[in-house]
């Protein structure tokens, strides 16, 4: 008798599945938040605790959710008077969140509906030094037509170039390789970051950065999201003056810059500090370029290049409108999503 206690105890043991919280915040997104909604409940994975955040939104938005909610199952909103910004809305969600693990989610982009059994059934196989779960995902446009996927793949919809696991703190310091809303994250290791940053414009990088330092990232070779891309995205408002999405990369700098290990990260870091002073340039942010010149002279010599464009920017040159323009018009490489500097 004792025995067979035994095997039901570990029997049922077995069955036991960690609670995975989904915080999908949205804003004026009432065309596409009734799919998000959608492909979090036929998820063939049962134990979700499901929190909508919506950032007082301005259009039907909230309505789509009260009458989806009213025929699904129990889920909690967060009905926000005003719009204090993505990070804080998240941080909102995490102060109430029961689960393991955690995924953030905007109002308009897809889980395939076997995405979170995939990332649980791997993270449960990573020891406590792994926080991030992280995949493939696909391109769609506002109509929902496929456009391309974030990182090719071959006839069997594998990556056809190796993807940075483990310690990649070097690699998010080089470049934009992570597509944000594809990551499952360890909810202990949010709570041990404080959450998100809210005196930024946006969570990716600065969570890239401050969690990489401290745990391990793992790539899991699978597609298992739909990225939405529409002119509204966040990424197309880096060139717009006063957007404060450079001033909230400045700021990351710095907390980079306080993080680093080694000589190597120093070097990466001066390199992608480069890029935002250009940027800085074609946004017309030109105080803000000389404050990122004075950070990267810490590290090293700016060098004679980097010298002109501060140059320009002390000028006050009027390149805004022509740069967005040639973006928007003629720079047709400029179609993956994300901040890829």
């Amino acid at each position: 008798m004792r025995l067979e206690f035994a095997l039901l105890r570990v029997e049922m043991k077995a069955l036991e599945k960690p609670l995975v919280t989904v915080i999908l915040t949205t804003y004026n997104q009432e065309k596409y938040i009734e799919e998000t909604l959608t492909s979090v409940f036929y998820q063939t994975y049962p134990y979700i605790q499901l929190i909508v955040v919506d950032n007082a939104s301005t259009d039907r938005t909230l309505a789509v959710i009260e009458r989806f909610k009213a025929s699904a199952p129990a889920f909690q909103i967060i009905r926000n008077k005003t719009n204090d910004g993505l990070c804080k809305a998240f941080n909102q969600g995490l102060s109430i969140a029961n689960g393991k693990y955690m995924i953030d989610l905007s109002g308009d982009d897809i889980m395939m509906a076997d995405r979170i059994e995939k990332q649980v059934e791997t993270f449960e196989k990573l020891p406590d030094e792994f926080a991030v779960v992280f995949s493939n995902a696909i391109y769609i446009d506002q109509k929902g037509s496929r456009l391309h996927n974030h990182y090719a793949v071959d006839a069997r919809e594998k990556t056809l170039i190796p993807v940075p696991s483990g310690d990649v703190y070097k690699n998010i310091l080089e470049k934009y390789f992570i597509c944000t809303p594809t990551m499952m994250m360890r909810t202990a290791a949010l709570n041990q970051m404080g959450g998100y940053d809210e005196s930024l414009m946006f969570e990716d990088f600065d969570f890239w950065i401050r969690s990489s330092v401290l745990f391990k990232y793992y790539y899991l070779d699978e597609i298992l999201t739909q990225k939405r891309i529409h002119p509204s995205s966040l990424s197309t408002k880096v060139y717009q003056k006063g957007s404060g999405i450079l001033a909230s990369y400045y700021a990351v700098c710095n907390k980079a810059y306080d993080l680093n290990r080694d000589q190597q990260e120093f070097d990466l870091l001066a390199a992608r500090i480069r890029t935002f002073i250009r940027k800085c340039l074609y946004a017309q942010e030109f105080e803000l370029a000389i404050r990122f010149r004075r950070l990267l002279n810490y590290i090293e010599n700016p060098g004679w290049q980097t010298e002109v464009i501060v140059f320009m920017c002390r000028l006050h040159l009027p390149l805004n409108f022509a740069y967005r323009f040639y973006i928007k018009n003629l720079k047709k490489a400029l179609t993956q999503e994300g901040f890829s500097f």
